[in-house]
């Protein structure tokens, strides 16, 4: 097979033992093998060193190993400009991001703040992606990793070679931990290249997808005549406003049993999991891939109307790793189960296909038709049918405003908390217990002393001193393992609000655009450009709009009670057995010594 130069476009890490070749943007490599499949290619670097690269990583040079831009330069030399050129320009991004992150801290809020007194509808106030959603189930992992391909009763999800580029499997850098995430994730960027940035690790641009061809609401506000969509999203109004309508029975999907699988004759390693409705206890097995496929599907049909937190963050190191797929199928479970909560996603069609497709030509038919849905952005609303009179606008600014004042000011007290929680944590596994053992060594320390004194009358001071020692170092191991029993939870409750909060100003700001809009609509009916009747609709669906965005907080406010209610209850109730069991070792301790 003829081999062919390619120049590396973006930064790889290999995944250790998994057959891949570590290279660096601007370096040149020899292509061996194009066709390994999969979204991969096999190389060769100027060590000799095989392996395999994603494709859309390099890019192909003329067989004369001349770039087409290089200006006569040799591969070598232009490899050299390359790779100066690139320090320079991240050495100018570095100072740039820096500067940035002093400004505004990458908060998705700093554009909705900037945006008030602007455009409402710029593409560009998308701001960093939040973290993905917390979990408190399914916590028990297996001890060994099954290595055979999929489960035997459950469908094994798609093909790994079927035409929709469905195999490209790497995963973005972040770290799954909430501290890791939040002390990098606004400077770490996406290390695999800007260009390749994961829907999962940063904001879609809704615009991109079908559904969002023209610009802002007007899809919306200024269609001359909604099409009758088959499916319809009712608004009712109950006893604390509009609300969604729920389905009279509930489910839940189990999130449990990651095995290791592999393709490519071995090359290609991943691990799928095996969902179960708790409707139909019918299992399905699906990759991470998959389920950022059903995100991003969400994301852009529902996104304008309803948050959709982005899920738990992808990963290249250690992907593999006991404590990282246990806290990824947490994640996966805490976000599933947060879908099946929701009357509307849980109901819709692309979900349920993603949790009951029977067969593999079922999967792809129906992931297509989702593909296609022109149900999405802003259109969504077309589909919504409040049953109740129309609001007049200035109801409909106050309602669109006091959403932005409390979901602004709760996702400064949610980042707080983490914070705080942070500090805490780091704290108790960290100097807290340190401290503790240097009380249990320095009193031991002392009893040991007492005891080469050679006086006959201490032994019981001097053993009850010592065991003293020993009830603070066992002190010690409690306060550093105690996060994990009560901290954790809460922290993962914030952090999957916070995902939630910074989907908001995205939403406000459409909302704000379309009232824009509804505001310009005398000048254009007074220049002709629409009719009154044009008008009239305008008002009537941002009316639309209100009640929907009224049902949504509706339904948040309620998950919002119960889940602060019963995680702050739970790490309280641990906090008191905690140091009920710390007051128990000292009251045994004191018992110990003598009565004088």
């Amino acid at each position: 097979m003829r081999t062919k130069p390619a120049r590396v476009m973006y930064d790889f890490a290999a995944e250790p033992g998994n057959n891949e070749l570590t290279v660096n943007e601007g370096e040149i490599i020899t292509i061996t093998n194009p066709d390994v499949g999969g979204g991969w290619l096999e190389g060769r670097n100027i060590k000799g060193e095989r392996g395999l690269v994603p494709t859309d990583y390099v890019e192909i040079l003329p067989s004369d190993g001349k770039d087409q831009f290089s200006c006569g330069n040799s591969v070598a030399d232009q490899a050299f400009l390359d790779s100066l050129s690139a320090s320079t320009t991240q050495a100018s991004s570095s100072a740039a991001s820096s500067n940035h992150q002093v400004g505004s801290g990458n908060d998705p809020w700093s554009a909705w703040s900037a945006s008030k007194s602007g455009n409402w509808e710029s593409s560009e106030g998308w701001g960093a992606k939040p973290d993905g959603a917390g979990a408190q189930r399914n916590t028990n992992t297996p001890d060994n990793w099954d290595t055979a391909f999929g489960h035997p009763q459950a469908y094994q999800g798609p093909a790994t070679g079927d035409d929709d580029d469905w195999d490209e499997d790497w995963d973005g850098p972040k770290s799954s931990s909430y501290f890791k995430d939040s002390e990098s994730a606004d400077t770490g960027g996406v290390q695999r290249g800007n260009s390749r940035a994961s829907a999962s690790s940063m904001k879609i641009p809704l615009n991109k997808f079908p559904g969002f061809a023209k610009p802002g609401t007007e899809q919306y506000l200024l269609a001359k005549q909604l099409a009758k969509p088959k499916e319809k999203i009712p608004i009712i109004v109950g006893d604390y406003g509009p609300m969604w309508v729920y389905p009279t029975s509930t489910f839940d999907c189990v999130v449990a049993d990651p095995r290791k699988g592999s393709k490519m004759y071995g090359l290609k390693s991943y691990i799928e999991y095996q969902l179960t409705p708790t409707n139909t206890n019918r299992s399905v097995n699906h990759r991470y891939k998959h389920f950022d496929w059903l995100y991003e599907r969400l994301l852009v049909k529902f996104g304008s109307a309803i948050p959709i937190p982005s899920l738990p963050d992808k990963q290249v190191t250690g992907r593999f790793e006991e404590e990282f797929i246990k806290m990824r199928m947490e994640r996966l479970q805490s976000w599933m189960t947060r879908m099946c909560r929701h009357p509307v996603i849980s109901e819709s069609e692309v979900f349920q296909q993603f949790l009951n497709f029977r067969d593999e030509k079922e999967w792809k038919t129906g992931k297509r038709k989702a593909e296609r849905d022109e149900l999405a952005g802003v259109m969504i609303f077309s589909t919504m049918e409040p049953e109740a009179p129309d609001l007049d606008l200035v109801e409909i600014e106050q309602k669109c405003e006091a959403v932005g004042k409390f979901t602004k000011a709760m996702d400064d007290g949610v980042k707080e908390l983490l914070t705080v929680g942070q500090e805490h944590w780091k704290r108790c596994t960290g100097p807290l217990p340190k401290e503790y053992q240097k009380i249990g060594k320095a009193l031991q320390s002392l009893a040991t002393v007492f005891s080469s004194s050679g006086y006959q009358g201490e032994t019981d001071l001097n053993d009850a001193i010592t065991e003293a020692g020993k009830t603070y170092e066992e002190i010690a191991s409690l306060v550093a393992e105690q996060p994990k029993k009560d901290l954790h939870f809460l922290m993962e409750c914030n952090h999957e609000y916070k995902g939630f909060l910074g989907c908001f100003p995205d939403i406000i700001g459409t909302h704000k655009g379309a009232l824009e809009k509804v505001k310009e609509s005398d000048k254009l009916v007074a220049t002709s450009k629409i009719t009154p009747q044009d008008k009239q609709n305008m008002v009537k669906r941002v009316s639309t709009m209100s009640y929907a965005l009224q049902a949504e907080m509706n339904h948040f406010h309620s998950n919002r009670i119960y889940d602060y209610n019963s995680v702050i209850r739970l790490y309280l109730e641990q906090q008191v057995q905690f140091y009920e069991t710390i007051a128990e070792k000292l009251r045994q301790a004191l018992s110990r010594f003598p009565v004088m």
